[in-house]
């Protein structure tokens, strides 16, 4: 795996979690492109993170909200 490849990793998990977030998981796949005839290797960057938001008040038990799962 390229230092770059994890240099640029970091960086996408430092600005998420910049803005809230926590990463939860994280995956980094690195091939050569089945598209692409050159021999440059690409990533592939999977992060999953989780905020919270608080309520603002409205809704609860009684919501009939139809989307809402209970």
């Amino acid at each position: 795996m390229d230092d770059d490849m994890l240099d640029d990793q970091r960086r996408l998990v430092e600005l998420i979690e910049e803005e809230g977030w926590d990463v939860t998981d994280l995956e980094i796949s690195a091939y050569d492109s089945p598209w692409s005839d050159e021999d440059d290797p690409e990533a592939t960057v999977t992060i999953t993170a989780r905020k919270p938001y608080e309520s603002d008040g409205e809704g609860g038990e009684d919501d009939e909200n139809p989307f809402r799962f209970k």
